[in-house]
């Protein structure tokens, strides 16, 4: 017979107002093709936000509700609303991956009742979740949900990373900042496949912390020398192909620009720039302003979006077969996470809470447990 969950949803109002809330839903019996898990563990990831809060002001949060029923409020600025039209009015299930128990199965599908299994595919703050096994890895004997809890976004996206270099006939990458959970992986992946990659980061801390697991180019942005570094890094590795998770501000720029420099050197001068490709992908708003480009790097150049989910959506299946496997093959090592604390759905909804998991900063990452009891 169907169960009931609690799952947290958020909505905001035409009129501005964010509102985040505990609602209990009525989860079906699993028809052929589907498992019900019981979900013990799921991430939050800086993806993860965009849908949780928006645009919100979080100056603004306040908890209200009972304590059986929790509500998290905020206000959107009215400039602030435009960008989330789209969603004005809808009660929307968060997070994107997770972990956990499959306690029911289709009647084909008897065979994975007892199975942990990592999952992807939103909804994932809830203690249940119907989903096909197709967004799921059986995780080995013995693994824990906080273990297979993070096992599709940061990994896929470190290894899509590599694909996109390797599709697109670039030789190395240039990655910033570096020193994200993410970012970790990708220093590890590289270091095996080796595949030159430079490192940028914001202080000298993470740039000691990636020297520590084996990362061979690290430039510190907050330094004097910057960008004579970022040139000489790159020049080591001849990378054209970067990834900038801070979006806002001049960092896609600044890497540009040292590309070209790079590849000017010891060539004819030519007012259209070189004939050297380059290429940035901004895949997040960890700056949420403008991005500014002062453009010093030629002619031969692009800058586009790049999301996970595109990138799954047209690769061929061996590809996403192959990293998936070599995720669940890695998950201790080279996709290990590690979390600062783990909070309750409950929990979720405090605004001293909620304040700190908004940081998105290095060595920060929070892991929702929605077994937990509040």
């Amino acid at each position: 017979m169907p169960q009931h969950s609690l799952e947290l949803r958020s909505i905001i109002t035409a009129e501005g107002m964010l509102r985040i809330s505990l609602e209990k839903v009525t989860v079906p019996v699993p028809a052929p093709g589907e498992l019900l898990v019981r979900v013990e563990a799921a991430p939050i990831n800086p993806s993860d936000l965009g849908l949780l809060f928006g645009p919100a002001d979080m100056t603004t949060l306040q908890a209200g509700g009972t304590a059986d029923a929790p509500v998290l409020t905020a206000q959107v600025p009215p400039q602030g609303l435009a960008a989330v039209r789209a969603r004005l009015g809808q009660s929307m299930p968060m997070g994107n991956e997770g972990a956990g128990t499959v306690i029911e199965a289709g009647p084909d599908l008897q065979h994975m009742i007892g199975k942990r299994v990592a999952m992807i595919g939103g909804a994932m703050y809830a203690e249940l979740r119907l989903i096909a096994p197709d967004n799921c890895i059986v995780l080995p004997e013995g693994a824990s949900a906080a273990e297979g809890a993070a096992l599709f976004v940061n990994p896929l996206t470190a290894l899509g990373f590599v694909e996109t270099m390797r599709a697109e006939g670039h030789t190395a990458i240039v990655h910033a900042p570096a020193a994200s959970n993410l970012g970790q992986m990708l220093v590890r992946i590289c270091k095996d496949d080796g595949i030159g990659l430079v490192n940028i980061v914001r202080s000298p801390k993470q740039a000691e912390l990636l020297r520590g697991i084996g990362a061979r180019h690290v430039v510190d942005s907050s330094a004097e020398d910057f960008t004579q570094a970022l040139e000489q890094a790159i020049a080591e590795t001849g990378a054209t192909l970067a990834f900038d998770a801070i979006g806002g501000g001049e960092m896609t720029s600044a890497i540009l620009n040292a590309m070209e420099a790079v590849a000017a050197r010891g060539q004819s001068y030519s007012r259209y720039g070189t004939d050297t490709k380059k290429q940035v992908y901004i895949y997040g708003s960890l700056d949420t302003g403008a991005t500014v480009l002062k453009r010093g790097f030629g002619m031969c150049w692009g800058v586009g979006g790049w999301l996970l989910f595109h990138f799954l959506q047209r690769a061929d299946k061996s590809t996403a077969k192959r990293m998936r496997e070599r995720v669940a093959d890695e998950m201790a090592t080279t996709f290990a996470s590690h979390y600062t604390a783990s909070i309750g759905l409950a929990d979720v909804l405090k605004p001293d809470t909620a304040l700190a998991y908004v940081k998105k900063s290095t060595g920060s990452k929070y892991l929702v447990v929605p077994t937990a009891i509040f």
